[in-house]
């Protein structure tokens, strides 16, 4: 691998690290999107990254890819007029009832030899669990570099993907470029990037590949489908407005503050890390770069210090509001509305104040 890590903006310093690209990867052109589509429905991450996408191939002069792979069907037909509804310039389909459900071997052939025929610069996948365990195998098998978890994407002066991420813990943004060897892939999480407008027009251009596998060479075998119930209890990443709570309320009894007030406004609730590693909340309602990454009409953030880790996963959120007892708080750095309180005490006024103006079913309103 060829990754250079760095702390420097990205058209800074890279000059001396720079190696010639070898004659077989310099045709490699275009940028595909991975369109996540599982159990007949498109995970909103692939149209995020299409947006993003869009915005990479326009400052190269490519084009923009959307990849779908999928069974026959009406479900993987809509998958392909929804890449081009997003923006794909074209899109390569692999169909085989051998893709019905995910299963790493299948879908990292289908991948591997798209990649090999058609030879892109740059592949973007959703971090979600398919795509994070997809990525990596795909990476492994082209023997080519693969950020994680970025939470910008760029291109340098000479053409590069300039990948930025959290590291050391989310105490640091690093730049990550795959230098040497391509596809540059790189992984984003759901919500990192901002939804792009959808545009109704005609099914493009579609390239379509025969997945060259047997049900005989899949080591993994699907015996039935149980859906995780407690997944849907949490929707943290697409709820409109999210109500969380830190350090700062004292104790684990307090976070029925933060519950409170986001049933009186319609809100979903969560906390910062530090409370999933006290065992006060379950994981699954941390908000942060290493939780959900949200992007709401509303934020309230109360008792939270806003350590870089928890900015990056928070900073798309319209309209930020902080409530904090330290006037020093990282977070009033970022906040769009900033309260020096007692967020224990402050958080029951608030809540009564809500419920005496809004009526059940106000909180549409509140988040429009």
């Amino acid at each position: 691998m060829s990754n250079a890590n760095r702390e420097a903006p990205p058209s800074a310093g890279r000059a001396g690290i720079k190696r010639e690209l070898p004659e077989h990867f310099r045709d490699y052109r275009h940028v595909w999107v991975f369109i996540e589509l599982e159990r007949g429905e498109v995970h909103p991450v692939s149209f995020e990254l299409l947006g993003e996408g869009r915005k990479l191939a326009d400052k190269l002069g490519i084009q923009l890819a959307g990849i779908v792979l999928g069974p026959p069907g009406e479900a993987t037909q809509h998958a392909v007029a929804e890449a081009f509804a997003y923006g794909a310039d074209l899109v390569y389909l692999v169909e085989a009832p051998l893709l019905a459900d995910y299963r790493n071997e299948p879908f990292t052939k289908a991948m591997t030899d798209l990649v090999n025929t058609h030879k892109p610069e740059i592949l973007l996948l959703g971090a979600t669990t398919l795509g994070r365990d997809l990525a990596g195998s795909v990476a492994t098998t082209l023997l080519t570099g693969l950020t994680a978890d970025c939470t910008e994407l760029d291109v340098d002066v000479d053409g590069s993907l300039a990948a930025t991420r959290p590291t050391f813990g989310g105490s640091l943004l690093c730049t990550i470029y795959t230098l040497n060897y391509r596809p540059q892939m790189a992984t984003v999480r759901p919500r990192v990037m901002a939804m792009p407008p959808r545009a109704d027009k005609p099914v493009g251009r579609v390239i379509r590949h025969k997945l060259s596998m047997t049900e005989e060479e899949i080591i993994t075998k699907v015996l039935g489908f149980n859906l995780d119930r407690q997944s849907a209890k949490a929707n943290l990443a697409y709820a409109d407005i999210v109500v969380a709570g830190g350090l700062g309320l004292g104790s684990a009894e307090n976070l029925q503050l933060v519950k409170n007030l986001a049933r009186a406004i319609g809100a979903e609730y969560g906390c910062s890390r530090p409370l999933v590693q006290k065992g006060w909340m379950p994981a699954d309602r941390q908000v942060g770069q290493t939780g959900k990454t949200i992007r709401p009409k509303l934020y309230i953030a109360a008792g939270i210090s806003g350590a870089i880790q928890h900015r990056v996963g928070v900073e798309g959120s319209d309209l930020v509001v902080a409530i904090n007892t330290d006037p020093n708080a990282p977070i009033f750095d970022f906040a769009h509305l900033g309260i020096v309180t007692d967020a224990i005490r402050f958080l029951p006024a608030l809540t009564d104040a809500f419920t005496r103006r809004l009526s059940p079913h106000s909180h549409d309103k509140l988040a429009s």
